[in-house]
């Protein structure tokens, strides 16, 4: 067993309100650059939808994922090293721009564009731009073209729920596979996927490979760019930016513990239904003895694994299992997990005129709702019905005690959603009162029994889904946050042993090194006696200047070197002394 650490996000679908604060505090932060105007390393959809890109999730899209060969092994989807070669200038499969619309003005467009110019008088302009109308969207929706005509009419009219998106930082990456110059990499210490801009050349495989096509090209550098999880914020023992400015509180960030030696055979299952619960195998319980001296042995030091025992990923994805990852069939073992939405699902029943908050009738419709029941399979299960089932019940149970809080035991409980109060006064099928809470204020037990939890861990997963606080739902390891005033001490990289700044390394506070130039002397860039303040040159290696951290003052000597003396000339009689002899 090979313990490493990842560090992993949780998202609770049913808290977000498509308000894309998070994707423009990231589009202001991380992307701002010339040529990644079209590049939202996080966005907000509107599932069913077409996506951002459009059709993203198509499945017979070209060079995207892995694939299980017939030999039990995997293999990127666009091929191996002979067809990456072949088509090193082509990158097939690549979005192109026409795909890439801005999601937050294809959101806002319908309420600040105005009227149709068909419907004012007038001459007309010029035709503007605009995206497709919204059933436009639903059409080119690639999760509905694989269910029925019916349910996908069913679902058009009265299924839709919002869906934040942002990179992976998968297990298995396929755009680390794919890179040919080897940017591409994986943080050993998190697990982070990072792009080296410096050994990036630009050959674009990445683009394709990338499943979830989270991964951009900047035309004006010809490097790609991806989210970096807000790398230098999680070295900080912060959390990332668009969790910090989520107005729902619907992000959870914490450390996992996972077995390397595994990771490979649980993306090579031969059933893709069994892809979900392969991966769940994979993370490790962090509270087990074993794990933690397995832990020690690889060197991950303590504070991080107090970390993974604190962190919520562990309690969402593996002990209450009400956290799904996206697309497992794609094979790359993606670590930002979803929790499902109920509010669609309850929405569809408190329009029959029943009680929307009721756990028996909750539990009851997900048997006969094959419309979105199939549809969150077909995104976060693989297909398969049974896993998507279990969350769902799991999240009833939770929204009961949640209804039962709020009123008397035993009240019938409309509910706290507006669904569940215009259902009660509809006609239709009504339930009898039930009791969401115990005698003693508890969760029900036979509600806590039904969905396969005891009421202690009910009344956990309820605490954890519905009033977790800022520092519950982000449990950053402490090694970060201890850190911190040293990784800032350190200052750029490049002026590290051997970096492109070719700068000497140095103590934390010691400031940059002084060279005195060749010849003995003051220090280059100022008489003497002025001191490093007065002009500094940094330290060398192989008589190389480090221009980087030069600030213009002062001449270095490794810049502008100084002439070589001219060798001096006997004197001749064409060519007198300068200076005749002085009379004795």
């Amino acid at each position: 067993m090979k313990v490493m650490a990842q560090m992993a996000m949780v998202m609770h679908l049913d808290r977000c309100i498509g308000c894309h604060t998070c994707s423009v505090a990231c589009k202001q932060v991380q992307s701002t650059a010339e040529g990644l105007e079209y590049a939202w390393f996080n966005n907000v959809e509107t599932r069913p939808g077409r996506g951002y890109p459009h059709a993203w999730d198509e499945r017979e899209a070209t060079g995207a994922g892995w694939v299980r060969a017939s030999s039990g092994t995997l293999r990127p989807r666009g091929g191996g090293r002979l067809a990456s070669l072949a088509q090193i200038f082509a990158a097939p499969g690549t979005p192109v721009l026409a795909a890439y619309d801005d999601p937050v003005a294809e959101a806002l467009r319908s309420r600040v564009a105005g009227p149709a110019p068909e419907t004012m008088g007038g001459a007309r302009g010029p035709e503007p731009v605009r995206s497709p109308a919204p059933r436009d969207s639903v059409a080119d929706d690639a999760v509905l073209a694989h269910l029925s005509e019916h349910v996908t009419a069913d679902l058009a009219e009265t299924f839709s729920f919002y869906l934040p998106r942002l990179c992976e930082h998968c297990l298995n990456p396929a755009c680390v596979a794919a890179c040919p110059s080897g940017a591409m990499y994986k943080r050993v210490e998190d697990g982070i996927v990072l792009v080296d801009q410096h050994v990036c050349r630009g050959w674009a495989r990445c683009v394709p490979a990338c499943p979830y096509k989270k991964v951009y090209l900047n035309p004006v550098t010809g490097k790609a760019t991806k989210c970096t999880l807000c790398v230098e914020r999680i070295e900080a023992g912060e959390p990332t930016l668009c969790s910090d400015t989520c107005v729902g509180r619907l992000r959870y960030i914490g450390l996992v513990l996972y077995d390397a030696d595994k990771v490979e055979a649980a993306a090579a299952v031969a059933d893709p239904h069994d892809l979900l619960d392969a991966q769940r195998d994979v993370i490790l319980d962090p509270n087990d003895p074993d794990v933690v001296a397995a832990a020690e042995r690889s060197g991950i030091p303590e504070e991080w694994v107090m970390a993974a025992q604190w962190s919520p990923i562990w309690q969402l994805v593996s002990r209450f299992r009400v956290a799904l990852p996206l697309h497992p069939e794609y094979r790359t073992l993606p670590m930002v997990w979803y929790v499902p939405p109920l509010s669609p699902v309850v929405d569809v029943v408190a329009a029959t005129g029943a009680d929307g908050e009721d756990f028996a009738t909750l539990a009851a419709a997900f048997e006969q709702l094959a419309g979105p029941v199939d549809y969150l399979a077909e995104m976060f299960a693989a297909g398969a019905r049974e896993p998507v089932t279990e969350v769902l019940r799991r999240l009833a149970a939770v929204r009961a005690v949640t209804a039962g809080s709020s009123g008397s035991s035993g009240s019938s409980g409309a509910g706290a959603s507006g669904a569940g109060a215009s259902g009660a006064a509809s006609p239709g099928p009504t339930t009898s009162a039930r009791p969401a809470r115990g005698r003693r204020g508890g969760p029900d037990p036979a509600v806590a029994r039904a969905v396969g939890l005891d009421p202690g861990e009910l009344t956990e997963l309820h605490q954890l889904l519905t009033k977790a606080d800022y520092a519950d739902r982000n449990v950053i390891p402490e090694a970060y946050a201890a850190s911190a005033q040293a990784l800032a001490e350190l200052g750029c990289s490049l002026d590290e042993d051997g970096g492109p700044g070719m700068g000497a390394a140095a103590p934390p506070g010691a400031g940059p090194a002084v060279v005195a130039p060749a010849g003995g002397g003051p220090a280059a860039g100022g008489p003497a006696g002025d001191g490093p303040a007065a002009g500094t040159v940094e330290a060398t290696r192989g008589g190389r200047f480090n221009l980087l951290g030069w600030t213009g003052r002062g001449r270095p000597h490794q810049l502008f070197p100084a002439p070589a003396p001219s060798p001096a000339r006997p004197a001749s009689p064409s060519h007198p002394p300068s200076h005749p002899p002085s009379p004795k």
